[in-house]
C-alpha cells in the first residue's frame, strides 16, 4: 500500500495566505457594493419611468408606473433565481417618495427622501473625522478587510482614510446642494423641476460613487502595497 506523504504548510505559508485572504479583487468589491451596470440599471428605470409617466399623464399614474417597474424587477430577478438586493433598494427608494408625494400631491418629492439621505451621509462624514474616526475607514473595515479595526491603530490609514471621507461627503453635500437647488427653484415649474430632479438622480447616483469607490480601493491598497513589505521585514 502506498503513502501519501503530508506535507504541513509552515506559520510563515499560512501567514501569507492569511494576508493573500484579507482583501477581496477590485471588481468583486465594486461590484459587490454598488451593483455595477446593472446595478445602475435596475435602481434607475423606476426613477426613468416615473419622470416620463409625470410628463404623458400626471402624478397619481406616474406613481403606479413607478412602483409597478419596481415590483416587475425584481420579479425578473427573483424567476431567474437572481439576486434582487439591487432592485429592492430601487423599489424602497421609490416607494418611500411615491408615499410622500402621494401625501403632499407634488410629484417632485418623490425625490425628497434620497435628498435628505445624501445631506445626512455627507454631515455624518463630516462629523466622523472630527471624531477621528473617518467613516470610510469603518465601512471599508466591514466590506473589505473581515470586520478588522487595523486601520484605526495606523495613522498612515487613518489620514487616508480621513481625505477619502472628506471627498465622499463632499460629493453627497454636493449632491444635496444641487438637488435642493432646484427644488427650490423659483423660475422652474413644478414638472420642470421633477424632471430635472429625475435627471440629477440618475447623472449623480452611479457615476460618481463609482469612481469615489475606485479611488478608495486604489489607495488603500497602495498604501498597504507600501508598509506590508516594512511589517514582513526581520
Amino acid at each position: 500500500m502506498s503513502h501519501t506523504p503530508h506535507h504541513d504548510q509552515s506559520p510563515e505559508a499560512q501567514s501569507q495566505g492569511d494576508q493573500d485572504e484579507v482583501f477581496p479583487t477590485f471588481s468583486e468589491q465594486l461590484a459587490d457594493q454598488l451593483g455595477g451596470i446593472r446595478g445602475m440599471i435596475e435602481t434607475s428605470i423606476p426613477v426613468l419611468a416615473f419622470v416620463i409617466a409625470n410628463i404623458v399623464w400626471s402624478l397619481n399614474p406616474a406613481l403606479i408606473v413607478a412602483i409597478a417597474t419596481a415590483v416587475a424587477i425584481g420579479a425578473f430577478r427573483l424567476s431567474r433565481r437572481q439576486s434582487v438586493r439591487h432592485a429592492m433598494n430601487g423599489l424602497v427608494g421609490i416607494g418611500i417618495g411615491a408615499f410622500i408625494a402621494w401625501r403632499t400631491g407634488s410629484a417632485k418629492d418623490v425625490f425628497l427622501p434620497g435628498i435628505w439621505l445624501a445631506l445626512g451621509y455627507g454631515v455624518a462624514m463630516i462629523a466622523s473625522i472630527g471624531a477621528r474616526r473617518p467613516l470610510v475607514g469603518w465601512i471599508w473595515s466591514v466590506v473589505a478587510d473581515k470586520g478588522a479595526t487595523r486601520w484605526r491603530d495606523d495613522l498612515g490609514l487613518r489620514r487616508i482614510f480621513g481625505w477619502l471621507t472628506l471627498l465622499w461627503a463632499g460629493t453627497y453635500l454636493a449632491k444635496a446642494a444641487v438637488q435642493f437647488a432646484v427644488y427650490f427653484a423659483d423660475t422652474l415649474t413644478e414638472d420642470q423641476k421633477t424632471t430635472i430632479l429625475g435627471v440629477v438622480r440618475i447623472g449623480l447616483g452611479f457615476p460618481p460613487y463609482a469612481l469615489l469607490a475606485a479611488l478608495t480601493v486604489w489607495a488603500v491598497r497602495r498604501y498597504l502595497r507600501t508598509v506590508e513589505p516594512l511589517v514582513a521585514t526581520p
